[in-house]
């Protein structure tokens, strides 16, 4: 017998759908991370990523109750693109464009559940992620954006190109020129992480 957790998205909606609560729970608890850190990324405030989070997974609980939704097997996708969206609502709102912008909270890092480490091994990654926030920020905002969601938020090209709504050629591009910008920048500096 499966255990919740062992079971892929389509059984945990059709199994909410029949009535079982518990399996909306094990699916927020398997993306949470992702999608926080997404909505987290671009918002840079905790307690409005929480609240949009939370909205997020109102609007995704109505749309399954409401029979609306279209199990094609990508239910992290839909609910990344709901939480970029309401992200995008949120800055519509306040007349402003979304940004990542890092350099300023500690607080991202701890969001992405790094392994405990020594005292020493947690001073010298503290080190190397703030050398990393500051350069992150030097980037042009499109590559900035593709590498946080690729290695931060752990997506795919493929959901990157959704979520931005260019070509998956744009998005890897961005990530090459990212990255080439982030060795130049650490050749310069004479930085190794």
């Amino acid at each position: 017998m499966k255990t919740m957790n062992n079971l892929p998205d389509h059984e945990l909606i059709q199994q909410y759908l029949e009535g079982d609560t518990q399996a909306i729970s094990t699916l927020v608890t398997r993306y949470k991370d992702k999608i926080y850190t997404s909505i987290y990324l671009l918002v840079k405030d905790k307690y409005l990523a929480e609240d949009i989070f939370q909205d997020v997974f109102i609007k995704v609980i109505d749309t399954l109750n409401g029979g609306r939704y279209n199990d094609e097997g990508k239910f992290l996708p839909w609910v990344m693109r709901i939480a970029h969206n309401a992200c995008i609502d949120h800055f519509r709102k306040i007349k402003r464009s979304p940004s990542i912008k890092t350099s300023d909270d500690h607080d991202i890092f701890e969001v992405l559940n790094f392994s405990e480490g020594g005292v020493e091994e947690k001073m010298i990654q503290g080190q190397s992620h703030e050398r990393v926030r500051k350069m992150l920020d030097l980037l042009p905002e499109d590559q900035k954006e593709v590498i946080v969601m690729r290695h931060f938020a752990d997506l795919s090209f493929k959901e990157i190109s959704a979520l931005t709504g260019c070509s998956i050629n744009t998005a890897l591009g961005r990530m090459r020129y990212g990255l080439i910008n982030l060795r130049k920048m650490m050749v310069e500096r004479q930085i190794a992480l």
